[in-house]
C-alpha cells in the first residue's frame, strides 16, 4: 500500500483491478470487505481511520477462520480451503505482524512491572499492538508468561 493512499483507496484500487481481470471470487471478497466497512462508516457517522478499517478486516478474518473450522467438523474440505483463500486475500491488506519476541518483551516488561493476572496484562499489552496482530496471540504468550512464574 502506497504511503499517500488509505486503506480503503487500497481496497477501492484492488477491486478495481479485480474487476478488470475478471476475477469474480476476489471481486466478490473485496466487494464484501468494501460494503463492511461501509457499514462501519454508516454506523459512525463518519470515514474510517486505517486502524478502523483494519479492525472490520480483522474482523472478517475472524469470521472466514470460524467457518473454516466447521466447514473442516462438517467434513467440506474444499469449502475450508476456500475461506483459508479469502484469508490469505485479506492479510495481504494489513500491516505486516510483529516478530513474537517483540512481543513476549512487551509482556514479560509488562509482568515485571507488577501485572499479575491475565486481565491487567491484556490490558496493557493490546494497546501497542492492535491491528497488528490477533489478540489470541497475545492471550496465549500472556497466559505461557504467566504460568512460567
Amino acid at each position: 500500500m502506497p504511503p499517500d493512499r488509505s486503506l480503503t483507496e487500497s481496497l477501492q484500487a484492488a477491486l478495481a483491478t479485480s474487476r478488470k481481470a475478471q476475477d469474480k471470487d476476489r471481486t466478490l471478497l473485496l466487494g464484501t470487505l468494501l460494503a463492511a466497512v461501509k457499514n462501519r462508516q454508516i454506523e459512525l457517522r463518519r470515514d474510517l481511520t486505517d486502524d478502523e478499517v483494519i479492525d472490520v478486516l480483522r474482523k472478517g478474518i475472524k469470521m472466514r477462520n470460524d467457518a473454516a473450522e466447521q466447514y473442516d467438523k462438517a467434513r467440506r474440505p474444499e469449502l475450508a480451503e476456500r475461506e483459508r483463500g479469502e484469508i490469505g486475500i485479506i492479510e495481504d491488506f494489513l500491516p505486516p505482524p510483529p516478530d513474537p519476541e517483540e512481543i513476549r518483551v512487551v509482556v514479560r516488561q509488562v509482568i515485571a512491572a507488577g501485572a499479575t493476572d491475565l486481565g491487567r496484562v491484556m490490558g496493557q499489552v493490546m494497546p501497542q499492538f492492535r491491528g497488528r496482530v490477533d489478540g489470541r496471540v497475545i492471550n496465549r504468550m500472556v497466559r505461557e508468561e504467566l504460568e512460567a512464574r
